[in-house]
């Protein structure tokens, strides 16, 4: 693959480049498990206990400097616990469902062989970014869990920042640090409101939303193209790439 039109391309990693989703749900299965089977918690009260684990975790937002995340993600489990049980707080037990549920989640992120190798041929052509928000410890986890350090030229995370996608002000970032122009860039992610609004904010060359069965709600933020998965963006490239040579030949 030769690219004229794309100098960059812009990843981002959750639910693009790894399965937080599913890594998450085979963690919180392996909570259920222990909770049952080891604290005597009934289906119900397991369930219960996981799910508003999982209400918490999407409800967060900033964590204050004077306590670490893994403290405060500690904290979800004691409440969800405490709520369940209505008993005192448990804060070993809290401890070690955080453990399992941190571990066997990093456990299960990771690059398949065909996304490496999609990477690792893009790269010969293109630099390429990671462009991901969150708060810096949680994702910089992710990223040694996954090792795609190799794979990119660069790695920028919005919690890093003081501001994140889709902020024009992090894509302008990601420009500078690859000293190439927006106009020159592709934004490749899963979420609409932060990937491909950013991209569109930015003025990039195209954003490229990966869509995996969910109808597409907000007609007015449409992407450029839309794939069902990240190993179609050679496809879009040389789309991209095409009908570049073809305006210029036109002209």
């Amino acid at each position: 693959m030769v690219l004229t039109g794309v100098k960059a391309v812009f990843f981002d990693l959750d639910n693009t480049l790894i399965d937080t989703i599913g890594a998450n749900k085979k963690a919180i299965q392996e909570v259920i498990n222990i909770l049952k089977c080891k604290y005597q918690f009934s289906e119900e009260e397991a369930l219960i206990t996981c799910d508003h684990f999982d209400t918490k975790l999407i409800q967060e937002t900033s964590v204050p400097s004077t306590i670490s995340i893994d403290e405060v993600r500690t904290l979800y489990w004691e409440e969800a616990i405490q709520k369940v049980r209505n008993t005192e707080a448990n804060r070993s037990l809290a401890a070690k469902c955080y453990l399992l549920w941190k571990s066997t989640r990093l456990g299960h992120m990771s690059l398949g062989k065909d996304t490496r190798d999609m990477l690792t041929e893009l790269r010969k052509v293109a630099h390429l970014l990671l462009l991901t928000n969150g708060q810096g410890h949680v994702q910089r986890e992710k990223i040694k869990a996954c090792a795609c350090q190799p794979y990119f030229d660069a790695i920028v995370v919005g919690g890093e920042h003081k501001e994140e996608k889709p902020a024009l002000s992090i894509f302008q970032h990601c420009c500078d640090l690859l000293e190439v122009r927006p106009e020159e860039c592709i934004m490749v992610g899963d979420n609409l409101d932060t990937d491909i609004q950013g991209g569109l904010n930015a003025g990039l060359k195209a954003t490229v939303w990966i869509n995996k069965s969910i109808p597409l709600v907000k007609p007015s933020l449409v992407p450029h193209y839309t794939i069902s998965s990240v190993l179609d963006v050679p496809i879009i490239l040389n789309n991209i790439d095409y009908k570049a040579n073809l305006n210029a030949n036109i002209l």
